[in-house]
């Protein structure tokens, strides 16, 4: 199933081709690379090369930006009625994917649907943006947590922004696993989990992780932390090479077979204005009861 995040105004892909996308975020327009955007374009015409900024990759790695006009150091957009913090960061993100938009409102109605208090654990929480989409739907507890003590203190000011202040969010810096394993042995359970874990990353005391080696012990270890009457996992990738089938599997060898409930799976992408396209931007799992 493709999911698409359709309802933005402050954010739009104006354009995508040639290995790049054209973006507009709010009143800014920025030219970033992207793997998924393999299709021809002309992107060397006006409209490309009219940018606030463009992320060049560097041959040996990495790269930086090239700034043709006056850019804030951050400034704010919105979805709705959450607020988000945006800048260009030198790994070419912006510290928002907005094609997370789609599991928002996903998670919006199956809170606001529960009908009861539903308690959130989201794991490499990054931003905040999926913290905020389940504390704005009512959620009675919503747990941040990331390795990144300066993503956490972002998803912090994301939070303030969108009036959540007063909610109750708490917001850990920690390694998943080993937040995980001490949540377990404390006996907190939680009714929902969102999961967005990177490729490949280090923890804050320099743990190595690697998706690929270790996505069945995360479902394994997540699952022992669901309350004895959870709503739903939801589970993001952008690791290139692994199917929603293979995570669709994996929900249904771990959390279904005990749980019950529904899994299914599929790609979620952004609309591109120019020409109706649309650009895969990762894949998901999810399971309901």
């Amino acid at each position: 199933m493709l999911l698409l995040a359709d309802k933005w105004n402050d954010y739009e892909i104006i354009d995508a081709g040639e290995g790049e996308k054209l973006e507009r975020w709010k009143d800014i327009i920025l030219r970033r690379p992207d793997p998924q955007a393999i299709w021809p374009c002309e992107n060397e015409n006006k409209e490309w090369k009219d940018v606030h900024g463009h992320y060049h990759r560097s041959s040996k790695g990495g790269g930086q930006w090239e700034f043709k006009k006056k850019v804030p150091d951050r400034w704010t957009i919105s979805y709705k009625e959450l607020k988000f913090y945006v800048k260009p960061t030198g790994f070419k993100h912006t510290g928002l994917f907005p094609e997370q938009a789609a599991n928002w409102e996903w998670i919006i109605e199956k809170i606001k649907n529960a009908g009861r208090p539903v308690k959130v654990l989201n794991l490499f929480a990054y931003t905040g943006g999926a913290t905020c989409a389940a504390s704005y739907a009512g959620a009675s507890e919503v747990c941040h947590v990331d390795a990144s003590k300066g993503m956490v203190s972002w998803a912090k000011e994301n939070a303030e922004l969108s009036n959540l202040t007063n909610n109750k969010i708490r917001f850990i810096v920690d390694d998943v696993f080993k937040f995980v394993q001490r949540e377990i042995r404390r006996g907190n359970k939680y009714d929902a989990i969102i999961m967005d874990p990177p490729s490949y990353g280090r923890g804050p005391n320099g743990e190595i992780w690697k998706l690929e080696e270790e996505l069945p012990r995360l479902i394994e270890v997540t699952k022992d932390v669901l309350s004895d009457d959870p709503l739903f996992v939801l589970l993001n990738s952008y690791t290139t090479g692994l199917s929603p089938t293979a995570i669709e599997n994996m929900m249904k060898l771990i959390i279904q077979k005990e749980k019950g409930g529904e899994v299914y799976s599929g790609e979620i992408g952004i609309p591109v204005k120019k020409d109706s396209l649309v650009l895969p931007c990762g894949i998901y799992g999810r399971w309901e009861k």
